[in-house]
């Protein structure tokens, strides 16, 4: 993924998502947010560093300051030329001089500061060496929220993400399934994510048979057969946001069972999206997706949470699963994806990104979630 692919967005959107990052951190009781190289500062800033390396990339938030991105020297221009630079100020270091000392000067010696999940340890390290006061959080446990509502912007980009998505899967349905090995079913599926759009794939999942029982199946040379159910579990990036489907298909004519199951997931998945609304907590979208397996005698075969988010990444808080409270919020965009495991005979999934409305929720993926049989 390139700076070019936020295209969309401006150096005032830019200021605005880092002052309200550095807003909420001061509301989380934080003296400032650390972000090194990964989607939170392409969401903050539009920047990506050309190479990730051992030198020190690191933006500085905090309430009352200006955005500051420390950045190696050699790296300067590229990071002049982000989208987001001019709501920020550049602070470059030289190979032989201390990033950390650079770094501690902007930080407040004593404070509890957020960093990104994805900040390498000796930066981590580096800091805390220098600034032995200082303690940390990962922003995901600080503010798990923060990329979580969407804007107008990010929700066109998500739902052009799914259209993308579905565009493939009406596309993959038509090749030819039985006979194939599932690697060559999922290069298919990864070509009809380019050829629609997708900058980045990220996962293909081609599961069939009794393979469609282990819900993040590796794809394997295992050839699939007449009479197989297969699930695909597809998505990537497209223009810098995500998409993530799942659809279960059947090779020739399912049996009572199969079709039983798979009306099953259906209904289940159709009550997780129902239970979507604002204020509602996350964890009742797993509840009720959960509630109609369990009812059917299905429940231990359900194993995994019920979603996700999405944005940026394809996975991202908040999580659809039990325990969460965190209420459901209108901009929000997560996975609503429930599933029946059968070990060492087949599986069943199905999969739509969802965003919260104002009264409800809306699907980002329109294919049919009715049983397709493929040849």
């Amino acid at each position: 993924m390139t700076g070019s692919t936020l295209a969309p967005f401006t150096a005032d959107d830019y200021r605005a998502r880092m002052e309200r990052a550095a807003r909420a951190a001061a509301d989380a009781g934080l003296a400032g947010l650390l972000v090194a190289p990964g989607p939170d500062l392409v969401w903050l800033t539009g920047y990506t560093p050309t190479a990730i390396t051992e030198r020190l990339t690191l933006l500085v938030l905090a309430a009352g300051q200006d955005p500051v991105l420390v950045v190696p020297t050699l790296e300067a221009p590229d990071a002049a030329h982000a989208t987001g630079a001019p709501a920020l100020t550049l602070r470059d270091w030289t190979d032989g001089k201390d990033p950390y000392a650079a770094t501690a000067a902007l930080l407040d010696s004593g404070g509890r500061f957020g960093i990104s999940d994805n900040a390498w340890a000796m930066h981590l390290l580096g800091l805390q060496k220098t600034l032995p006061a200082t303690s940390y959080a990962s922003l995901t446990d600080a503010l798990p929220m923060l990329r979580a509502v969407k804007d107008a912007a990010e929700l066109e980009l998500l739902a052009a993400a799914g259209a993308a998505a579905d565009a493939a899967f009406e596309e993959i349905r038509k090749v030819p399934f039985g006979g194939r090995r599932e690697s060559e079913v999922a290069a298919d599926l990864a070509g009809l994510l380019r050829r629609f759009g997708h900058s980045q794939v990220d996962f293909t999942i081609v599961a069939s048979g009794p393979n469609g029982a282990n819900p993040h199946h590796e794809i394997g040379e295992r050839v699939i057969e007449r009479g197989d159910m297969v699930v695909l579990d597809f998505g990537g990036l497209k223009d810098g946001y995500g998409s993530d489907t799942s659809r279960t298909v059947h090779v020739g004519e399912p049996t009572d069972e199969e079709r039983r199951v798979h009306d099953l997931v259906r209904e289940a998945q159709e009550a997780g999206f129902r239970a979507v609304r604002p204020g509602v907590a996350c964890q009742e979208v797993d509840r009720a997706a959960r509630k109609v397996i369990a009812d059917a005698g299905y429940g231990e075969y359900f194993i995994h949470r019920t979603g996700h988010g999405i944005g940026v990444t394809t996975h991202e808080p908040p999580y659809m699963i039990e325990g969460e409270q965190q209420p459901l919020v209108p901009g929000m965009c997560f996975s609503v994806e429930p599933g029946v495991y059968l070990p060492g005979r087949f599986g069943v999934r199905i999969e739509d990104i969802v965003t919260v409305t104002e009264d409800g929720g809306r699907r980002l993926n329109d294919t049919t979630r009715d049983m397709v049989i493929v040849d």
